[in-house]
């Protein structure tokens, strides 16, 4: 989830100010030498900052699911071995199933 606070910081990273209660935009006071973000501004760069996050969805859950990079190594050097440098081998098989599972839409 993106927060109002990250919101602001996108915007201006070096804004001063306090928000309580946290993560509501009607609480947000901007403290002195700062100026003001439009409310408007902060929730439209919040929706946009949400939709950017959640079109990465895939990748997270794809980090997730992928092997570590060791044991990707240890099943290509046996698919080498095995003369399995192809679609057969359990390498490719592992990151297919990953990739399906976890489509980039």
């Amino acid at each position: 989830m993106i927060y109002i606070e990250d919101a602001i910081r996108d915007i201006n990273p070096s804004a001063q100010y306090t928000c309580s209660p946290s993560n509501d935009v009607d609480g947000i006071t901007w403290l002195s030498g700062t100026t003001p973000i439009s409310k408007s501004d902060i929730l439209a760069k919040q929706a946009e900052l949400q939709t950017a996050y959640d079109a990465k969805d895939y990748s997270r859950n794809r980090e997730i699911a992928y092997k570590e990079l060791k044991e990707q190594l240890d099943l290509l050097y046996h698919d080498m071995v095995a003369d399995k440098g192809d679609k057969t081998g359990e390498w490719f098989k592992h990151i297919k199933a990953v990739k399906d599972a976890n489509p980039k839409e």
